[in-house]
C-alpha cells in the first residue's frame, strides 16, 4: 500500500507523457489542496471522498455518525488503517452552528488552509410522499429546513470566514437538488430547503467572486444512496414513474455526482461561479 505522499509522487509522475514531455494531469489543481467535506459518511460525500484522495487533496471529513465516519477512511484510502495523516475527520450535528464552526476552525488549524469545500449533509422526512403541507408538522418543517438549509448555511458561513482571511481564494460546492429547481408534490419541506439552497448559493457567489472565492451548487435527480435506498415503500411507484420520464432511465450512482463535484472544486471550472448543475439524467429537461 502506497503511503499518501508516495501517493502524490506517483500521481505527479503521472503527468508525464512517454516522449519525456510534462503534461497537466487532470485536476492537477487539486494536488495538495485543502477541502472539507460534510456528509462524508457515505453517499455523495463519501464517493467526492473516494475519488478526491488518489488526487493528493487533503481532506478534512464530518458526518454525524462517528461509526460511520470512521468506517469511511479505509474506504477512502484503501487500508485497513482509520487514521491518515492528510485526512481530519470530527463528528458534527450540522444544525449546531457552534460545531460547524469548531469542523472548520479545526480543519484551517490541522493544514494551515481551506482550498475548497463540498457541503453534502442532507436528509428527508420520514414520510415523504405521504404529508402534504397542510398535514405537514412543525418538527417535520424544521427537522428538514435545520439541516438541509440552514445547515449549509452555518458551513458556508464558516468556510466563507475561513477562506477570506487565508486570502488564497477558494471554491465551494454546495447539494441542492431537482426538488430545489422546480416544486415537490408531499415533499415541502426538502424542496423548500433546496430552494433555499440553491439562493444561498447564488448570493454567496456574488458577495465572494471579488475576493476569488467561487460558490456553485449541484442539482442532483435520483441518485442510488442510503438515503434513496431507504425512502418509504410508498414512493417505489412514484420512483418508478419518475425514470421511466427521465431520458436515461436509470438511478445515478453517487461517483457520478462526484465527478461534477471535483470539477466544480478545480481550476478547470475557475470561470464558474453562482452556478446550479443540474445532473439528473433528462428528468427535468
Amino acid at each position: 500500500m502506497l503511503s499518501h505522499s508516495k501517493t502524490l509522487r506517483a500521481f505527479s509522475k503521472a503527468s508525464r507523457s512517454l516522449t519525456g514531455q510534462v503534461q497537466s494531469a487532470p485536476y492537477s489543481s487539486l494536488q495538495g489542496k485543502v477541502i472539507a467535506i460534510s456528509g462524508a459518511g457515505s453517499g455523495i460525500g463519501l464517493a467526492t471522498a473516494k475519488h478526491l484522495y488518489p488526487m493528493g487533496v487533503r481532506l478534512s471529513l464530518t458526518d454525524n455518525r462517528e461509526e460511520v465516519l470512521r468506517a469511511a477512511i479505509p474506504q477512502i484510502t484503501s487500508s485497513s488503517s482509520t487514521s491518515d495523516d492528510s485526512i481530519y475527520s470530527t463528528v458534527t450535528n450540522v444544525r449546531s452552528s457552534k460545531q460547524v464552526n469548531t469542523w472548520i476552525e479545526g480543519t484551517v488549524e490541522k493544514f494551515g488552509a481551506l482550498d475548497g469545500a463540498a457541503n453534502l449533509a442532507g436528509v428527508v422526512h420520514k414520510r415523504i410522499g405521504i404529508a402534504d403541507i397542510t398535514e405537514m408538522t412543525d418538527e417535520e418543517w424544521s427537522f428538514v429546513n435545520d439541516i438541509n438549509l440552514t445547515g449549509v448555511f452555518y458551513a458556508v458561513r464558516a468556510q466563507l470566514q475561513a477562506m477570506e482571511k487565508l486570502g488564497k481564494g477558494g471554491s465551494i460546492v454546495n447539494a441542492a437538488s431537482t426538488a430545489g429547481i422546480e416544486g415537490n408534490a408531499k415533499n415541502a419541506n426538502y424542496s423548500a430547503a433546496k430552494h433555499g439552497v440553491v439562493g444561498l448559493s447564488r448570493s454567496a457567489a456574488k458577495e465572494a467572486g471579488r475576493k476569488g472565492i467561487r460558490v456553485n451548487a449541484i442539482a442532483p435527480g435520483v441518485i442510488d444512496t442510503p438515503m434513496v435506498q431507504t425512502l418509504p415503500k410508498v414512493m417505489s411507484s412514484a420512483m418508478g414513474q419518475l425514470l421511466a420520464g427521465q431520458a436515461l432511465g436509470r438511478r445515478a450512482q453517487p461517483g457520478e455526482m462526484a465527478k461534477l463535484i471535483t470539477f466544480l472544486l478545480s481550476d478547470e471550472s475557475s470561470f464558474t461561479t453562482g452556478a446550479v448543475y443540474v445532473a439528473d439524467g433528462g428528468q427535468v429537461c
